[in-house]
């Protein structure tokens, strides 16, 4: 068969231009093909020589029967190189010379192709792979940059190569990293030295630290005293003034179960925070003082948890955010307190009335009590006759970290409302606010996701009883004054806002815009904003305000009473007369003035600082190992000989503790006038150390009842007995005869 074929087929069929076409590779669609029409096999004419000459319209190989071309039944044939798929048929030049030609040359000569003008290839349109050419010669300029530089960086020859360079290297640009981050937070911290707690406590204008003059700073009611000490605290008349009503607001979160049990034991209930040492007064001080722990909106895992708590304990209230600390939590807190927020009223008789304001006639049917609410208004609430309750005089925000004397924190405030508004011309000034009907101060139910309701714990959603009156309300903004540089606030571990500021933080929208950020300064800010911003009073608590002795930062110090604070103003005193004998009063800067205290009052600063107990920036170490519980509490007070004791020294810990003093001879005698918030309070261990301190311990020691009986002895001793008394009265009549 394949003889009969190349009987047919010319001897030089085989080297024709035309065997260089590959059928296989033809990319023809069917279309193409349907208009071709077949021809029959063409024979060339064979010259002398036996090379065919080919036509140039030659276009298809020759049709072939058989199953099997002549190319595949021909040993010597030779593939040729394949070409590329194009659209459109491939065509081949009438040039023998060139094997293989180009789309360019080809087609647009082909007979058989088309005039098509298609729009997508036209040159002049821009494709959108070309929008961005500009851009991405641009960018691409860039990286080509960066990809040289790098390459002359890797083959520099001091390039780390080798793996233990490499390793070395990545080390110490660790290690540069975290000192860089270390420098910063250095330089962009404000507290770099131990504030000077004794000057706050004894002369506060001596402090170094109050020279930060502002041609707009507010005018402070403390520190107040220039060139004097602090004056005694409290004054004889504290009883007769009615107490203030608190409403104290405990952040919290939702898995913080074990801090508020702690606070609900401890200073929420205690007898001696609520009525005070000694006798105390029997919570008369803290009846209108109301403690609860605001939330926000639990998470799902904790939701039953807090339910079943609200239920127990009726001291839960649950804001309508996601749970925050400088996200707008304070902003939404005091805006629940200005129409959630009631206290008790004043339940017995004072001296001093308590004073008219615009919102004392507002009031509302008592809610639900909490265990930890006073005694007596779970008095009046079993007594039948519940009286209504009205406004706090002060809103208090409190972190679950600090430890709070209510006591202390009461008399304080109650002095500041009592006190007769001024502003920095010492001038009587008012902030008279009137309420327009009581619309507006509804308890409000808000129902959310969670299932949760946010109100007042079972506050009756009565219609509450108002009378516009316009009086003289206070301003007062109370806590711990952070003075530095860059800010001046009250801190966030505690401060209060009167009434009125309250009101006026709920409702002023441009307060609205600004809740983000560090929630104590954005506070102060707040204040700045306000209409009558010079008029409000910035009260300030220093001394008795401090870190746990424990904690090691800038406020930190010993558990701090009344009697080490009186010896410190006694040895400050003292310093000064013997250094100083010809100046009569305390060297100070003039009030208002920009002048800085003189050299001799910053050569106090470094013992200013000094703490029996902690050192600033260095890790609480006992004084010596092994010490019992109560000696290691006896150890954290300030100025105690527990805390003086070291290893070799003469002094034991039963010594010291024999000889400490007793709760009364610290306070004094007194009621109130020591600790009010002890900060930083990060472990429970410390939470329960400052209960310990501040809350337990004798009234006297076991020294000083052993001299309390001596003095009874010597005092039996010197009165004459009865059966002997005539025999000293008749020498003394017959005396007064003569």
């Amino acid at each position: 068969m394949a003889f009969a074929v190349s009987i047919l087929r010319p001897p030089s069929m085989s080297s024709s231009p035309h065997d260089d076409y590959d059928s296989s590779s033809s990319t023809d669609d069917d279309r193409t093909r349907s208009h071709l029409r077949p021809r029959p096999p063409f024979v060339p004419a064979t010259s002398a020589t036996g090379s065919s000459a080919p036509r140039s319209d030659f276009l298809f190989p020759p049709i072939i029967q058989s199953g099997r071309s002549s190319v595949s039944s021909t040993a010597t044939s030779t593939p040729l190189p394949s070409r590329s798929n194009s659209p459109l048929p491939q065509f081949y030049s009438s040039n023998p010379s060139s094997s293989c030609t180009s789309d360019t040359d080809s087609e647009p000569s082909s007979p058989f192709l088309r005039s098509r003008n298609l729009w997508w290839r036209r040159e002049s349109r821009r494709s959108w792979w070309n929008i961005s050419r500009r851009r991405r010669k641009r960018d691409g300029r860039i990286v080509r940059f960066l990809k040289k530089w790098t390459r002359r960086l890797v083959r520099h020859p001091f390039f780390p190569s080798q793996p233990i360079t490499i390793v070395l290297t990545l080390l110490l640009l660790s290690i540069f990293a975290i000192f860089l981050t270390l420098l910063l937070i250095y330089i962009l911290n404000p507290d770099k030295e131990p504030l000077p707690w004794r000057a706050y406590c004894s002369v506060p204008s001596l402090s170094p630290y109050d020279i930060f003059p502002s041609a707009s700073a507010p005018s402070y009611s403390y520190p107040d005293i220039h060139g004097q000490t602090v004056p005694p605290f409290p004054p004889p008349n504290l009883d007769t003034l009615s107490p203030a009503g608190l409403f104290v607001g405990v952040f919290s979160i939702d898995s913080g179960f074990e801090r508020r049990m702690l606070v609900r034991t401890t200073w929420a209930t205690h007898p001696r925070s609520r009525e005070g040492a000694g006798e105390g007064d029997e919570g008369v001080g803290t009846s209108r003082t109301v403690v609860r722990f605001i939330l926000a909106q639990p998470r799902k895992d904790w939701e039953r948890r807090i339910k079943l708590e609200m239920e127990m304990y009726n001291d839960i209230i649950i804001l309508p955010i996601t749970e925050n600390m400088n996200l707008g939590k304070t902003h939404t807190f005091f805006s629940w307190a200005a129409i959630n927020a009631w206290v008790p009223p004043v339940y017995t008789n004072f001296t001093t009335p308590p004073p008219m304001f615009s919102y004392s006639n507002h009031t509302a049917f008592p809610p639900a009590l909490a265990p930890h609410d006073s005694f007596l208004a779970w008095q009046d609430h079993y007594s039948g006759r519940s009286k209504s309750w009205v406004r706090p005089d002060f809103v208090v925000k409190v972190d679950d970290d600090s430890f709070v004397m209510l006591a202390e924190l009461e008399s304080r405030l109650r002095l500041e409302l009592h006190e007769k508004p001024r502003n920095h011309h010492e001038q009587s000034s008012t902030f008279s606010s009137t309420l327009h009907g009581a619309t507006s101060l509804m308890p409000v139910n808000t129902s959310t996701d969670s299932g949760l309701v946010i109100t007042a714990p079972d506050m009756p959603n009565q219609p509450l009883q108002s009378t516009a009156v316009q009086v003289n309300d206070p301003l007062i903004y109370w806590g711990y004054l952070v003075t530095n540089r860059l800010h001046k606030f009250m801190a966030g571990e505690l401060y209060a806002l009167s009434w009125s500021l309250v009101e006026w933080v709920a409702k002023d929208p441009v307060v609205r815009s600004m809740t983000k950020g560090a929630e104590d300064k954005q506070t102060a800010k707040w204040m700045k904003l306000h209409p009558q911003w010079s008029e409000i009073r910035w009260a300030s608590e220093r001394c008795w305000i401090y870190d746990h002795p424990r904690s090691g930062t800038v406020y930190s110090h010993g558990f701090l009473y009344p009697s080490e604070a009186t010896r410190i103003k006694r040895s400050t005193m003292s310093n000064f007369d013997k250094t100083h004998p010809d100046e009569p009063n305390v060297p100070t800067s003039p009030k208002g003035s920009n002048t800085p205290p003189t050299p001799a009052a910053w050569a106090y600063s470094a013992a200013w600082a000094y703490s029996s107990v902690s050192t600033f920036g260095v890790r609480y170490v006992p004084p010596l190992p092994d010490l019992s519980t109560p000696h290691s509490v006896e150890a954290l007070v300030e100025g105690s000989d527990m805390s003086l004791i070291r290893e070799g020294s003469p002094m034991t810990p039963e010594y010291a503790w024999t000889h400490r003093e007793g709760r009364k001879k610290r306070y004094e005698g007194k009621r109130v006038g020591g600790t009010v918030v002890v900060h930083f309070i990060k472990k429970n261990m410390w939470y329960l150390e400052t209960a310990l301190a501040l809350l337990e311990g004798e009234e006297l020691s076991e020294s000083e009842k052993f001299q309390s009986r001596e003095l009874e002895k010597a005092a039996l001793a010197s009165v004459p007995s009865p059966t002997h008394s005539h025999l000293i009265r008749r020498p003394v009549v017959q005396h007064r005869r003569q």
